[in-house]
């Protein structure tokens, strides 16, 4: 009986397969990609090292080659695929049907060389009618897909390796430049620029509470003053907070507003105006994986990457079609499928006549996927998502379920009202304006209001009613109120804005968007606040070095038409070689290599590096630098650091000059310390403040130790200092006689006794504990192994059939819940709900930490040299750095005498001199 081999990427899809396909099929997983190119140069054959282009890992020399290599983890794997290859007469490549699936596809071809029947099967969803399909349905392997993958890898390759020791040389080390990240992060910068340009504007208005002839009250708000409309907010210039020119509107104060209010008070208030509209609202089409990633920030408060790492998941159990897609398009069952459940939930009232069929209009969509909608031929329950695979999962699905749904209802229909009343003032007619929405029939927004959670309360909030007015009426004014406004700075962009601003502009793909958002918050360029990613120092120097410098490479526009050209190699349109060319040597303009080598001497470190805030009272500059070490104040000779997590558009003038008189304080000592007269000094650095003892001799480094949380550096007086600069302290010792010492440590205030520590609560002082309260925190439970608590177990999963048998445990560890199967430990994920956690999800992070290299160390049984010498090496250690210590400490005493001999013999000399 013939055999057929199944490879997929992933261990979880294999598992899933598995279920579907009988004896007659074998399905292993290759566990991502099983080649790439060079990590790094370690990873380069020796033959190859010599060639000057080997550091790329790209031969440019010859036609863009790229070099790939296998490395150690997967090549274990490697051998179990060609095993199992001898089992069979026919592979079945089950990768996913985009272009990162095709090229492991690709590269499987090309490593284990099959001398057996190959085919190509794809699915966009895991189910069994998909599965039994997609074997009878195969194709080959896409090379235009693969080419395309191929390039942008290359392309990626080439841009990072070559500019990003550029920005080392120039900035500081551990810089990296990328093709979509430059230009997210650039988007950032902008967006914060514009937030430190900004300038702000009051204005005035009035708002009014007027009652109809019926008794009832509405709202309305000022709109105009003789026919000139009353600024607002989007009149205003943000850079200069001053009025947009060619506007004609009337600039309200807070006195104008006020006489205004006066004036009109006892007027007569009369209806000029009540006017209804109909207004149809139609339904957002289903998700793309951008539109998932944005409504996954706004509804669920997910990262990028938490969407995406349940939607892998849905997909991977079943439960959703593919989740990397730009379609909007349903195939024909699903629609039926979402229409036969619109009736079963809502009635058949909610179903338009026809299906809706929507087109997408994002640039660049590539690869035909349906959008992601539910799995198969019945619409899964949320509950049953939550009780397979987890919370993070069902609420993800059941906004999926709800979209998809929403997506083949009717309209939502309302009508919209808008009354103006109006007064007479000193011969001019002032106008209030009121707006109310009634919906008469919620259609899809029954189902789903795109960014609130729930959509019931929507509906409910949507609505404002007006009472029934018309033009003639008199009103009663119950209340007249004069209202400050300001403007306000742009907002920042978050994850989902970014996410948006980035498809918009045709840039990337969005399957990479929560990858590029991780990476440049990993490497420093931003950091959150709130939802919101804010830039740090260092992204304005590398965004202005890329600017000045490789202005086309952080052009979105440019970096759009790469895309462009990329998805023209895609369709077997557009040359690689001849792209590949173009972008690095040049065609025209100049490629990545000749910029490279022209701008290298022409960067000025200190001009992109320095971002300009004013000049203080004397002319001088005040500039925030990006140094190796952080960001800085300068002001002339003057400086004062900066915290790395500081939000830039905080960092003004004042602020700038505040800090550096601050630090000029901090050169002026305190007090001095009563044993050997050396000044002590309180003073703030890059990690906050802190307390200095002695300016430092000799090339040694003075005591500085950290203030503690809650100490305010301006209110600090001698004796908390002289007390801080005891730490660490000996607080007393134990009964075997062992010292107790106390600490001030990264993660706050511990005491110690030997290899045993334990942190101090709230409650207690660090700097006067006592011995017994010391005691008792030494009596409280014990630590395990290495000063570290033993994890308490939550919950055990026993004879796990995955595991032959074995058990997997839920610990709660020092930095929260992970689970271990004894081999390798695995932490739950952001958010998840300990009780709510499955085998199936624990078994598929296990899996997930061991691909990454997960498995833990053992100990080996023997060392490789006699016991009886490590025990003479340990003593010899232990004995040298006790001499160390012991030398180190009377070089000390020898100082503080110094010093003591030094002042007192300046005492003396001062005596002898005449009044």
């Amino acid at each position: 009986m013939s055999k057929t081999l199944v490879i997929v990427e992933s261990p979880t899809k294999a598992r899933t397969l598995k279920k579907y396909l009988g004896s007659d099929y074998i399905v292993e997983s290759s566990v991502g990609h099983i080649r790439d190119l060079p990590a790094n140069a370690a990873e380069v054959p020796a033959k190859l090292k010599g060639e000057a282009w080997s550091r790329l890992g790209v031969n440019v020399e010859e036609d863009f080659q790229p070099l790939y290599i296998v490395r150690p983890e997967k090549k274990a794997k490697i051998k179990e695929l060609k095993d199992s290859l001898k089992e069979v007469d026919r592979l079945l490549l089950a990768t996913d049907e985009d272009r990162e699936g095709e090229a492991i596809s690709w590269h499987l071809l090309e490593v284990l060389k099959p001398d057996v029947k190959v085919e190509r099967m794809v699915f966009h969803e895991i189910t069994k009618k998909a599965i039994m399909e997609a074997t009878q349905n195969t194709r080959e392997v896409d090379l235009n897909l693969v080419e395309a993958q191929e390039s942008r890898r290359i392309v990626d390759r080439l841009y990072g390796y070559e500019i990003s020791p550029t920005l080392w040389r120039k900035i500081k080390p551990r810089l990296s430049a990328g093709r979509v990240q430059s230009v997210a992060v650039r988007m950032l910068v902008e967006r914060e620029r514009a937030r430190m340009r900004f300038v702000e504007a009051e204005y005035w208005d009035l708002s009014a509470v007027f009652e109809s002839k019926e008794g009832k009250s509405f709202e309305a708000r000022l709109t105009t003053v003789d026919g000139q409309r009353v600024a607002a907010g989007k009149d205003f210039d943000p850079d200069t907070g001053k009025l947009l020119k060619k506007r004609d509107v009337l600039h309200l104060d807070k006195g104008a507003s006020e006489a205004l209010r006066q004036g009109i008070a006892k007027g007569t208030f009369e209806v000029i105006s009540a006017e209804e509209k109909p207004f149809t609202k139609r339904p957002a089409a289903p998700f793309t994986t951008s539109t998932l990633q944005q409504e996954g920030g706004r509804k669920l408060r997910f990262e990028a990457k938490r969407t995406m790492r349940a939607a892998q998941r849905l997909y991977e159990n079943g439960y959703i079609t593919y989740m990397r897609t730009d379609s909007v398009v349903l195939s024909e069952a699903a629609i039926d499928l979402a229409r036969s459940a619109v009736k079963d939930l809502y009635g058949a009232e909610y179903l338009p006549r026809e299906p809706r069929h929507y087109q997408g209009k994002v640039k660049n969509a590539q690869e035909a996927h349906e959008a992601i909608r539910p799995a198969g031929d019945e619409v899964a329950t949320t509950e049953a998502v939550r009780k397979h695979l987890g919370p993070d999962e069902a609420k993800l699905y059941e906004l999926i379920r709800m979209r998809t749904l929403a997506s083949q209802m009717k309209d939502a229909k309302g009508r919209r009202m808008v009354v103006k009343v109006a007064v007479e003032h000193e011969g001019r007619q002032v106008v209030f304006q009121a707006s109310g929405s009634v919906i008469d029939f919620p259609g899809f927004l029954r189902a789903y209001v795109e960014g609130e959670e729930d959509a019931d309360g929507a509906l409910g909030g949507d609505e404002k009613v007006l009472p029934p007015l018309e033009q003639g009426d008199r009103v009663q004014a119950q209340e007249l109120r004069c209202e400050e406004h300001r403007t306000t700075p742009p907002a920042r962009l978050t994850e989902a804005s970014l996410v948006k601003a980035l498809e918009e502009s045709g840039i990337g793909r969005p399957s990479t968007y929560a990858s590029i958002i991780d990476t440049i918050q990993n490497r420093n360029y931003s950091f959150k606040k709130g939802t919101a990613l804010v830039p740090t120092f260092t992204a304005f120097a590398v965004t202005a070095l890329l600017e000045q410098h490789f202005t086309n490479l952080v052009d979105a526009a440019f970096t759009a038409q790469m895309e462009e050209q990329l998805d023209a190699i895609a369709r077997g349109e557009g040359g690689r070689i001849e792209y590949l060319r173009s972008f690095y040597e040049g065609n025209g303009n100049p490629g990545l290599k000749p910029l490279v080598e022209q701008s290298i001497e022409k960067i000025d470190p200190r001009t992109i590096c320095t971002i300009p805030l004013g000049e203080d009272t004397d002319g001088v500059p005040v500039e925030v630098r990006v140094g190796r070490y952080g960001p800085f104040l300068s002001c002339g000779d003057d400086s004062a650091p900066l915290p790395d997590d500081i939000c830039p558009d905080e960092v003004d003038l004042a602020f700038a000059l505040e800090r550096i008189e601050a630090k000029k304080r901090g050169a002026d000592p305190i007090g001095s310390h009563p044993d050997n007269d050396e000044p002590v000094y309180v003073k703030t650095g890059r990690f906050g403040p802190y307390v200095q003892l002695g300016d430092g001799e000799d090339g040694e480094k003075p005591k500085m130790v950290s203030l503690l949380k809650g100490m305010d550096p301006e209110n600090l007086d001698l004796k908390t200092a002289l007390q801080l600069l005891e730490l660490p302290r000996v607080v007393g010792q134990d009964d075997d006689g062992v010292d107790i010492m106390a600490y001030n440590g990264r993660y706050g205030p511990y005491i110690k006794r030997g290899d045993d520590t334990r942190s101090l609560s709230a409650e207690d002082n660090l700097l006067t504990l006592e011995r017994k309260r010391a005691m008792e925190l030494l009596a409280q439970e014990k630590p395990g192994r290495g000063g570290r608590r033993t994890p308490k177990p939550i919950k055990t999963f026993e004879n796990v059939p995955e595991l032959e048998g074995g058990n997997i445990q839920l610990l709660e560890g020092r930095y929260g819940p992970y689970v271990t199967d004894g081999e390798v430990n695995a932490s739950l994920p952001k958010g998840a709900n300990v009780d709510e956690l499955t085998v199936t999800l624990a078994i598929e992070l296990l899996e997930a930490r061991r691909a990454k290299g997960g498995v833990k160390k053992r100990k080996k049984k023997a060392a490789k040299k006699p016991a009886a010498k490590k025990t003479t090496t340990k003593k010899a250690t232990t004995k040298a750095a006790s001499k160390k210590k012991a030398s180190k400490k009377t070089a000390s005493k020898k100082k503080a005498a110094k010093k003591t001999t030094k002042k007192a013999a300046s005492k003396k000399a001062s005596k002898k001199k005449p009044s």
